[in-house]
């Protein structure tokens, strides 16, 4: 009897400590996904270019995922988290799109170039960046090239809705990269057309 009643404390004990065991998080990155340059770019391009800043908004810049739980409602992943500030990597993710669209070796961030500013200056402000998980990733974004001899500008908006390949944060974040591919990929026509008009 008093061994079963040890054994009872001990399975007790167990279930106690299993539900105060604090989840872990998971932490996500965006990734560049454009594809290369290919025939348009058959030589590498001397372009040199500066991304940033980007601005983002106030409600996304934390490091939860935000997720769209209703028309007018969100919640906060406590235990699903970007990686590093959302602003940088999707930052980060244009420079690499934008460098292997246009087959331009010298892309670089805003917030590494130092004084450097590049034959063009690329700004963006995100205005929509919506989550809806096992759904879609939606992106809204205004854009500004700006070349920098003349201070020659050609200006922009893209608007994309990519839907998940699955019902999980991957997936999710999957999702906003290939939107941001075509962000990328709308920026780099227009420097293509401001190389195209240029005297």
């Amino acid at each position: 009897m008093r061994r079963l009643a040890s054994i009872t404390a001990l399975c007790a004990l167990a279930v106690i400590a299993a539900s105060c065991a604090s989840p872990t998080a998971r932490f996500y990155t965006l990734s560049a996904t454009a594809p290369a340059a290919g025939a348009r770019a058959s030589a590498p391009s001397s372009l040199s270019l500066v991304v940033g800043p980007v601005s983002i908004p106030a409600l996304l810049d934390q490091p939860q995922i935000v997720v769209s739980a209703g028309p007018n409602q969100v919640s906060f992943e406590e235990f699903n988290r970007w990686a590093t500030p959302l602003a940088d990597d999707i930052s980060r993710v244009l420079a690499l799109d934008l460098a292997a669209t246009l087959g331009a070796p010298r892309v670089s961030q805003f917030q590494q170039a130092l004084h450097a500013d590049g034959d063009y200056r690329v700004t963006i402000d995100v205005q929509g960046f919506e989550s809806k998980l096992g759904d879609a990733a939606t992106l809204n974004a205004a854009w500004t090239v700006r070349r920098t001899r003349d201070s020659r500008v050609q200006a922009g908006r893209t608007a994309v809705r990519e839907p998940t390949s699955g019902s999980g944060f991957d997936a999710l974040a999957a999702a906003h990269s290939r939107a941001l591919a075509q962000l990328s990929q709308d920026i780099a026509d227009a420097i293509r057309g401001l190389q195209d008009g240029a005297p």
